[in-house]
């Protein structure tokens, strides 16, 4: 941890936040807050979790290097 103000220490938050302003809630009109709720939801744990590609795993799936992960470990 820095200083206050220092900008390394949320830069992960902040890169998560921006993705998920940019990618859906300023393309989206919620009529109430329970939709917008459910629908960022299903937006982290459906899509940004499973199938968007993340610079810090080498553009890979998260999904693809659990499974890998996996596969290592019950072969060992």
């Amino acid at each position: 941890m820095g200083r206050t103000g220092v900008c390394w220490d949320n830069s992960l938050a902040e890169s998560f936040f921006a993705a998920l302003k940019n990618e859906r809630v300023h393309r989206t009109v919620y009529p109430t807050k329970a939709h917008a709720k459910r629908d960022v939801f299903h937006y982290i744990e459906g899509f940004y979790n499973t199938r968007r590609r993340h610079s810090a795993l080498d553009c890979q799936r998260p999904a693809e290097v659990h499974y890998a992960g996996l596969q290592l470990a019950t072969a060992a």
